[in-house]
């Protein structure tokens, strides 16, 4: 489906597993939210009552080993980029992700279920223009030999990623990627997280990675890929690396009309840049999709179309 407005979910979906880094069985569910709410995620099963936090870059209390989400009274979620992607690569505007433990459930360490979710609860369009952050001009952060950039471009939202491990086996990859829903479904969405034996057993060590097991990711050691089944993809560790990105950009709050780059980069660099870019209002403005016109009286309006089937937005009067 192609919109120029927004959209949401026509009803609920839940999916259950266990957090990656905690061990502990979670239940998550996605659901319809009003126009112009963005993600809104609910914690639930708390002793004082549910929470409720706006998935946006300033809800971002940490990033070393996953995107965390959380407010002044500390954490609320973990591991959330990889739903972040899957409704924001499924071109979803608003929903309620409503989570009982206190991290998203890894699943199979892809995006791969959260799709199949919003398929389940299917895509409802709203009566509201579809909303943009378009980039003005390019804006780059650099951490030692790592880097990441937004640039503005005009064939939707791009995102190219270049991994660089030293582990032999993963070594140097890079993907590529004009995302729209077809494209993310096909190419991103079943790429797992991935990690170094070596590292695993460190974290396991710190009290992390509890859940972390063959069946929600990939692993190596410095000879061999450790998993029987093998890759879904030859380049499933720089897919994967690309699926992150697009969940940490998604707390942009409105899709990114650009496109991202990055450098040997993770979760604290897509943040970094993602601040840095919203930091300063002359990085970016925000732009309005013009619906598609049917012909008049015989003669076709022309509309230049973006990546995606997108209508180019109209350009009024800068709105937050």
């Amino acid at each position: 489906m192609k919109f120029s407005r927004q959209t949401t979910l026509r009803s609920q979906a839940t999916v259950t597993g266990v957090g990656v880094h905690s061990g502990r069985p979670a239940t998550l569910s996605i659901g319809p939210a009003s126009i112009d709410a963005g993600y809104i995620f609910v914690r639930s099963g708390l002793d004082g009552g549910d929470r409720e936090i706006q998935a946006n870059a300033k809800s971002v209390v940490a990033t070393e080993l996953a995107t965390v989400l959380g407010d002044s009274d500390g954490p609320l979620v973990s591991t959330a980029e990889h739903v972040l992607a899957a409704l924001r690569g499924m071109g979803i505007d608003n929903a309620t992700i409503e989570v009982d433990g206190p991290e998203v459930p890894i699943m199979d360490g892809s995006a791969a279920p959260f799709v199949a979710a919003i398929d389940q609860a299917g895509i409802r369009e709203q009566s509201a223009p579809r909303r943009f952050i378009q980039v003005l001009k390019p804006v780059r952060v650099s951490h030692g030999d790592s880097f990441g950039e937004l640039r503005p471009y005009t064939g939707g939202f791009r995102v190219e990623v270049d991994i660089d491990f030293a582990n032999p086996v993963i070594g140097q990859q890079n993907y590529s990627l004009g995302v729209e829903p077809e494209a993310f479904r096909r190419e991103i969405a079943r790429a797992r997280t991935f990690g170094c034996m070596s590292d695993v057993a460190r974290l396991w060590e710190m009290g992390y990675a509890l859940g972390a097991s063959f069946e929600n990711s990939v692993v190596f050691d410095d000879e061999r890929l450790l998993n029987a089944e093998g890759l879904r993809y030859a380049d499933e560790c720089a897919r994967h690396k690309l699926l992150d990105a697009i969940g940490d950009l998604a707390l942009a709050g409105l899709p990114i009309l650009g496109a991202y780059r990055s450098m040997r980069g993770g979760h604290k660099l897509n943040h970094s840049v993602l601040t840095a870019l919203l930091a300063d209002r002359t990085n970016f403005r925000v732009i309005e999709a013009e619906p598609a016109r049917r012909a008049v009286r015989g003669h076709a309006e022309a509309v230049t179309r973006l990546a995606g089937g997108m209508v180019a937005p109209a350009y009024g009067p800068d709105m937050s």
